[in-house]
This record gives structure tokens, C-alpha cells and sequence, in this order.
């Protein structure tokens, strides 16, 4: 059944595709068998357009961002979020609490790291702040998406100077199996370092040498090359 509301976005979207980018996509985000995102479907749309697509329609209800976000089309899904981010900034707390619902029925649509890194720590991440974290720790304990969901919104509590819930996290995350868990922790590491750099080598101090390569690899990555290599080779 159509979605009057939704038709216009629909329209636009297949307005905007490109069949070229869309190939290209579907490379770039591992859609083929046995990838991270098999079977995903690509219009083959910027970000910045779907930017532009998102701002024509934050008008749309809950209810139609709901449907929205389980498009099979990977940009529709990611413009349902990015209006779910705009929302955010402008709810009170009851619409809050009504996103955040929203958010978490739909994680299993939320099921890339392009996706994920554009809303945990702005939707999820924002509404926990100042609350229990307890959900974060069941995501982490989930799926690769559900993982990486819990340590990117993290992400909200690191800009402002509070990294205790990100170093726990990334403390259960260190014997995960998957590179984008190894990058996102590396990321949430290196972010905490920005800000206080004592805190991040505590934590890399203690446990680098069984660390990912890659999840240090990006810890370190604005540290000075000396320092760098003392790490990576296990000097330190």
C-alpha cells in the first residue's frame, strides 16, 4: 500500500539517483554475498543531496518516518535518520522519548556504518546523556551494527568531557572480531585523546599489546610519529 505522504520523497529520490554512483556504492559498502551489508540497494545519491532531499521533508510525522526507515533503499533509510536528528535537536522530552522508541525498533534497519555514525551519538547518544546508560550495554553484547550503534553514541558523552561510559565499552569491545568495531573503538579512543590525551594512554598503556592492530592503529593516529612507533612496536 502507498504512503501518500511518502510519495514526494519517493519521487525525489528516484529523481536524484544515478545509476553509476549507485554501482559504485554497492562496492564501496559491501553489498555483495557474504559482505557486512549484503543485498543493500543503492539509488546512488550523495550525502549532501540526501541532505538537501531531508530538509524538504522534516515535516513528515513519526509514523512516516517509521515506514521510511525500512525502506529497502539504503538513502531513503538514511534521510528517515537524518530528519530523525533534526527532530531531535527541536523535541521536548516526551517527543524525545518517542524518537528514541522509534530509533531502537529500528536498529535492525540502521544496518551500516554510514547510518550508524550519522545518528547513534546525535539521537541515541543526545537522549542518554543525562540517564542510565544501561541500553548501550545490552547493544554491545548484540550484532555488529547493535555494537557499533552503542560505542559511536558514546560519541555525544566524549564532546562533553565525560569518557567513562566510552572506556568501558571499549574495554568489552577489545576481543571483538570485526574490523568496523576495531575502527569505531580506535575512533572513540583517538576523540577522547583530542581531549585529554592522559586518559587515552592510560587506557591504551594497559592494554595496546593485545589490542587490534587496527583499533590502535587509530588510537594513535594523531599521536607524534616517534610515540606512533613506540606503540606499534610494542615499546611502550
Amino acid at each position: 500500500m502507498k504512503n501518500n505522504n511518502l510519495e514526494p520523497l519517493h519521487q525525489s529520490v528516484k529523481e536524484h539517483s544515478n545509476e553509476y554512483l549507485a554501482k559504485f556504492l554497492q562496492r564501496f559498502f559491501k553489498t555483495g554475498k557474504g559482505e557486512y551489508a549484503q543485498g543493500d540497494v543503492f539509488a546512488g545519491i550523495k550525502v549532501p543531496v540526501s541532505r538537501k532531499i531531508a530538509k524538504q521533508f522534516y515535516h513528515l510525522s513519526l509514523k512516516d518516518i517509521s515506514i521510511l526507515i525500512k525502506s529497502k533503499i539504503h538513502e531513503e533509510r538514511l534521510i528517515a535518520l537524518i530528519i530523525l536528528t533534526h527532530k531531535m535537536k527541536k523535541a521536548d522530552e516526551q517527543e524525545k522519548e518517542k524518537i528514541i522508541n522509534l530509533y531502537l525498533k529500528s536498529i535492525k534497519y540502521i544496518n551500516n556504518w554510514d547510518l550508524v555514525d550519522l545518528s547513534a551519538d546525535k539521537i541515541l547518544g543526545e537522549y542518554l546523556f543525562d540517564k542510565k546508560r544501561d541500553i548501550l550495554f545490552e547493544l554491545v553484547k548484540g550484532g555488529l551494527w547493535e555494537k557499533r550503534i552503542a560505542i559511536i553514541a558514546s560519541f555525544n558523552f566524549i564532546k562533553k568531557n565525560d569518557f567513562s561510559t566510552t572506556l568501558i565499552l571499549s574495554e568489552i569491545l577489545l576481543d571483538d572480531k570485526h574490523d568496523l568495531i576495531h575502527k569505531a573503538v580506535g575512533w572513540m579512543l583517538r576523540e577522547i585523546g583530542k581531549r585529554d590525551v592522559s586518559t587515552e594512554e592510560a587506557f591504551l598503556l594497559k592494554h595496546y599489546k593485545k589490542m587490534p592492530r587496527t583499533m590502535l592503529r587509530y588510537a594513535i593516529e594523531k599521536f607524534p610519529e616517534e610515540k606512533r612507533k613506540a606503540y606499534l612496536e610494542g615499546r611502550m
